[in-house]
């Protein structure tokens, strides 16, 4: 398959200070394939310290369904399929690790894989309509990447219903349980993921990096109040240190000008 080819599996749209990623394989549910993968993480590098905000969704009636099934079962080894996932747990984690905000913005069946692709974000809405679950259950088998993001976010008693029931979550009560930010009509996902998008879009880079580096560092290396603290304090520094953004929002509080997020609702 060719660059081209490749790249159509994930449509990058940009939106200027944010991207749109879509996932374009809607006739296999947006599963993820090796080329899809491989897109993906193209599309990761692209929009590396160009946009500061992705939103990630995906076409048709689906988000994602995860690894590519019947790809993984015409593997001709178990060393292949041990790389076919090792290859999607690489691309989940490099969306933690990628200084932009990602917003998932769940359009539709989120299945195993994409339940992660969920939990990777740093933000997620889902349309009422979608539904998120990890089916692995069904065929005898712990899902060992939707398992582990949803226990690390969810009460045991609800991950223990996701992983052990198979059963599916709409997005409503996604949003309740904590799964997701917020649920809304599929009528109106791209329209809430896009001023969501544009709304974050407005800050500073580096202050957006360097917080979700605090997200992801609290309470998950570090959990008690007195280090929790320092780390605050050494974040803000470094923010002071790369960006002069900090300084100038600060005298824009001072004079009683504007800030942006002032009055933003949820």
């Amino acid at each position: 398959m060719s660059k081209t080819e490749n790249a159509d599996l994930v449509i990058l749209e940009d939106r200027g200070a944010y991207a749109y990623l879509r996932i374009n394989r809607a006739d296999k549910r947006n599963a993820m394939s090796s080329a899809a993968r491989k897109a993906l993480g193209a599309r990761l590098e692209e929009i590396h310290g160009v946009h500061k905000v992705a939103v990630i969704t995906g076409t048709g009636a689906s988000f994602c369904s995860g690894i590519d099934l019947k790809e993984m079962g015409a593997a001709k080894s178990a060393r292949e399929r041990e790389l076919a996932a090792r290859e999607w747990i690489d691309a989940l984690l490099a969306i933690r690790r990628h200084p932009a905000i990602f917003i998932a913005a769940v359009n539709g069946f989120a299945l195993g894989g994409g339940t992660s692709l969920i939990n990777v974000a740093d933000l997620a809405i889902a349309a009422n309509e979608a539904e998120i679950g990890m089916p692995e259950m069904g065929f005898s088998t712990y899902p060992g990447m939707a398992g582990p993001s949803t226990q690390l976010m969810l009460p045991r008693k609800r991950a223990a219903w996701m992983v052990l029931t198979a059963r599916r979550l709409d997005g409503a009560t996604a949003e309740r349980w904590g799964l997701v930010n917020l649920s809304v009509p599929l009528s109106e996902l791209e329209r809430e993921a896009d001023a969501l998008a544009r709304h974050i879009a407005q800050f500073d880079a580096t202050a957006l990096a360097e917080s979700k580096r605090a997200l992801e560092a609290i309470p998950a290396r570090i959990a008690d109040w007195p280090s929790a603290f320092d780390y605050g304090a050494a974040v803000n520094a470094t923010i002071r240190a790369k960006t002069t953004a900090q300084g100038e929002g600060l005298a824009r509080f001072a004079k009683g000008e504007h800030n942006p997020g002032q009055g933003a609702k949820r």
